[in-house]
Order: structure tokens, then C-alpha cells, then sequence
């Protein structure tokens, strides 16, 4: 499996915001192709990244099965197969892949497993893939069956927030998953002084590193206007150094060496 950053945190806190950021930013630095999965429920990685979603997983998954009905000779896993690139959505340096709603109230598993199975199939061909993830730790283990090289926390700067960074992080070492670097993003911060707090937090928790990202009004334009969300220059000092240790060169648990040339092989 190639480097893979996983990106979760409570709802509202900007993660799917940060995600495509982040996958726009590491395409740009060469890191290419990027993989985006959207694996949020509430799906809108597709607009922050200003591409159109032909499909979803959890949809294809849907139309095989009435296929299968028609036609029991075709197995419904080959009938994914077939239709999965179709639902890929190529953006300049990346491809999205989105989950989409489950098939039942709650139930992932099903869709946890298709998409398990198809990031072992199409790692090769990317050079990082970068997972929006609903809120909390468990979505995660189930999807992924290989080490995260970075595990994103993101959280608001409120006393709330601080106590779920903590859940996230206990989980994180609690479950059977291999996590080689844990990075919190306080995201939405308005001050150098409460920026300082926050990072106390991130240390208490024995998190590898704690970036502060201030508030935007730009990006949270964009967003509740449901447009493609771009860097202002070359972004924050912060938000470069979160790039930075997200590229797959430097860190435990890389799988690329830098300066490695990717060629853009996708759907090879």
C-alpha cells in the first residue's frame, strides 16, 4: 500500500475543507497522482475540489445487485469491478473516488470492504492517497488494512473539541491499526495566544505535532457556497508545514523516496 493520510475530527470542524486542500497541495508540490477518497457520508469533497461525481460507490453497489438479479451468472463483485473507474472523478494531479450513503441505517461494512479491497488494486498506480473520513476512529480501522503513515486530527479551538481530540487519539492506539505519526490541526484559530494553549494539548496527548490554522473567510465563504476551495498564494506558513509532513519523503512508514518520479498511470 502507498502512503496513505487519514483525515478525521467531529463534523464541522473544516476536515473535508483541510482534505481538499491538502490533496490540491501535494499535487502541486509533484506528489501525483493523489488519490482522494471521500468517505464521509455527508459527501462533499467533490465540490470543495471542484470536480463532478459521476457516481458514488455505495450507488454502483446498488445498481450491480439489481443487475445481479437479472443476470445471477455475473458475480457482484465483477460487476464493481467493471463499473468502478467510471465513478472516478480525474481532477488535475488526482483522482476522487466517493463512498457515498450506506446501504442501510448506520452500515458501512459492505462498502468498507468494496473499497478496502479496491485501494489494494489501485495503490500502484498513485503516489499517496488521502481518506476524508466520517467522524471518529472505528470508520477507519475497518477501512483501512494497512499502516497510516498520518493520522489528522482537526478540531476547533473549544474546550469540546479538545476533549474529542483526546477520545480520537486513545482510540487511535487502542485499535488494531498501525499509525506512524499522529498530526492535530487546530483549525478556525483567531490568535497567537490561544494558539499556544492548543499546542500544550496536542503535547499532553503525545500528538507528533500540533499545527495551528487561523480562520479564513475566504475558505468558509467558499465552502457554505458549496464552490471549489483553492490556496491564497502558497498558503500559511502552517498549512506548508503540514504538507510537508504528509509528503510520502520523509517519515516513518514512507513508501516513495523523494525526488521519486510518479508517472501518471491511473486506471492502468
Amino acid at each position: 500500500m502507498k502512503p496513505l493520510v487519514a483525515i478525521t475530527g467531529k463534523g464541522g470542524t473544516g476536515k473535508s475543507t483541510l482534505a481538499a486542500l491538502l490533496v490540491q497541495a501535494l499535487a502541486a508540490s509533484g506528489v501525483r497522482p493523489v488519490l482522494a477518497v471521500d468517505a464521509d457520508p455527508n459527501a462533499c469533497l467533490g465540490e470543495l475540489l471542484g470536480v463532478e461525481v459521476p457516481g458514488t460507490l455505495a450507488e454502483l453497489r446498488e445498481e450491480a445487485r439489481k443487475k445481479g438479479d437479472r443476470n445471477p451468472g455475473v458475480s457482484l463483485v465483477s460487476q464493481i469491478d467493471l463499473g468502478l473507474n467510471e465513478i472516478v472523478s480525474e481532477g488535475e494531479g488526482f483522482d476522487l473516488l466517493t463512498m457515498g450513503l450506506p446501504e442501510g441505517p448506520g452500515c458501512y461494512c459492505y462498502i468498507n470492504a468494496l473499497l478496502r479491497d479496491w485501494l489494494k488494486k489501485a495503490a500502484r498506480n498513485y503516489a499517496i492517497c488521502v481518506v476524508d473520513n466520517q467522524a471518529g476512529m472505528e470508520h477507519v480501522s475497518r477501512l483501512v488494512t494497512a499502516a497510516v503513515d498520518t493520522l489528522v486530527v482537526v478540531a476547533e479551538p473549544t474546550a469540546p473539541a479538545a476533549k474529542a481530540v483526546r477520545r480520537i487519539m486513545e482510540l487511535s492506539r487502542s485499535l488494531p491499526m498501525t499509525v506512524a505519526r499522529r498530526i492535530v490541526v487546530w483549525n478556525k484559530v483567531r490568535g497567537e495566544g490561544v494558539a499556544a494553549g492548543l499546542r500544550e494539548i496536542a503535547d499532553e496527548e503525545s500528538a507528533d505535532g500540533a499545527i495551528c490554522l487561523a480562520w479564513d473567510e475566504r475558505l468558509a465563504a467558499a465552502y457554505t457556497q458549496g464552490r471549489k476551495v483553492t490556496l491564497e498564494g502558497e498558503g500559511s506558513v502552517e498549512f506548508e508545514e503540514l504538507v510537508k509532513i504528509c509528503r510520502p519523503s520523509g517519515g516513518p512508514g514512507a513508501g516513495i523516496g523523494q525526488g521519486e518520479d510518479h508517472a501518471d498511470t491511473r486506471h492502468a
